[in-house]
């Protein structure tokens, strides 16, 4: 009886031990986010709105979690005296190539996805990816990596959902995403991809009930963040379904790299109303003029951040148009010149300077307007 005894107290010990082996540990690290901007702005028109300063446009305080197989963030920001959700999601990693998350995100759609908006090369996104991408949206997404491929679908809610509750809203518009990209060669110094994104999702909420889920507005600001004034819009009304788009290419040798992407979306409206069609495209040259190759990032499908000590100029053209004549909608035409220099002293910190040159013509209400800008950036994110 006493040798039972023993044998069960050792196996007991030994299923113990084994399961505290087994048991997962919870690591739990604090993130923080700060942009300090400086913007000289000259414009022709729109004057009293498009004024120089200074102006900390982002400021960020949150926490990410793993938990073995499972991850997490909660991320809040606050900005010019308003606090605001950004991150909030739960992951699942199947295994080192498949994930799922479910909460309120940016999802992937198109290569600026590679990229959180303070970590744009060119300081500013592209004029054509704020109109024709989606901000942070309620959903779930599925992601796949491969030596080769990766592609991602999403399910997704209107970000309304996010900041009215369903007695205000009605129904909530939904919507599907998804990115597939083919990266044949992702070795430093030596990058393609070339892929292609597609969506479609219900027209939108607005506070105007004879509007409600029956309008989409496509906007773009002028590029600065000390100023928010709108540059284009486009109120679509009577509308259905939006379909869009994206193709999207990436090469880099050495310190050379080059990416560019082109925007379709078609809004199709309802009472015999023409369909709206907006369209942008962009292309981004990149190079460094200290440090080492560029490197790919397999689970965002693009560039990733040089290495701390390099020094980079970015060179960016985009067009963008909001402009239908057929469907009676003058949003817009936007070109947009940029050349940024990018200094990265450290993996937390980047210090940017950016002179632009954007042009705004037949946008119904406003004169053509041609805007100069200069603006320097410092920001610190761990």
């Amino acid at each position: 009886m006493k040798k039972l005894t023993w044998l069960m107290a050792v196996g007991l010990s030994l299923s113990t031990a084994v399961w505290a082996q087994e048991e997962p540990k919870l690591i739990v690290k604090p993130s923080g986010r700060i942009l300090m901007d400086a913007t000289y702005v000259h414009a022709d028109h729109q004057g009293d709105d498009l004024r120089s300063g200074v102006g900390i446009p982002d400021m960020r305080v949150g926490v990410g979690f793993t938990y073995g197989q499972w991850k997490g963030k909660i991320d809040m920001g606050y900005a010019y005296g308003k606090v605001n959700m950004k991150d909030v999601w739960i992951q699942y990693d199947f295994d080192k190539q498949n994930f799922v998350r479910g909460g309120y995100f940016i999802h992937q759609y198109g290569y600026q996805s590679c990229t959180s908006s303070s970590f744009k090369e060119t300081m500013e996104e592209p004029q054509s990816n704020a109109v024709f991408n989606n901000d942070r949206m309620p959903g779930v997404m599925f992601e796949h990596t491969d030596a080769k491929t990766l592609a991602t679908l999403s399910l997704v809610v209107e970000t309304d959902a996010m900041k009215q509750t369903t007695d205000k809203t009605g129904d909530e518009a939904v919507g599907a995403l998804t990115r597939l990209v083919y990266h044949p060669h992702t070795e430093r110094g030596n990058m393609f991809h070339i892929g292609i994104s597609g969506g479609i999702e219900g027209a939108r909420y607005s506070s105007d009930p004879a509007l409600n889920h029956k309008q989409f507005t496509l906007a773009s600001r002028w590029p600065m963040r000390v100023a928010k004034v709108t540059a284009q819009e486009a109120v679509i009304t009577d509308a259905k379904v939006m379909y869009k788009f994206t193709p999207e290419v990436l090469y880099s040798s050495g310190r050379f790299a080059v990416a560019a992407q082109y925007f379709w979306n078609r809004i199709n409206r309802s009472n015999g109303l023409h369909s709206f069609t907006g369209t942008g495209a962009y292309v981004t040259l990149r190079g460094l003029i200290k440090g080492r190759n560029y490197s790919y990032t397999m689970n965002d499908g693009g560039l990733a951040i040089p290495d701390p000590g390099n020094m980079e100029l970015c060179l960016q053209y985009n067009y963008t148009s909001l402009s239908d004549a057929s469907a009676g909608i003058r949003g817009g035409y936007l070109n947009d010149w940029a050349l940024t220099y990018n200094y990265y002293p450290n993996k937390y910190m980047i210090w940017r300077i950016r002179a632009s040159l954007t042009k705004v013509t037949n946008r119904s209400g406003f004169d053509d307007n041609n805007v100069s800008i200069l603006e320097t950036r410092f920001q610190v994110k761990f």
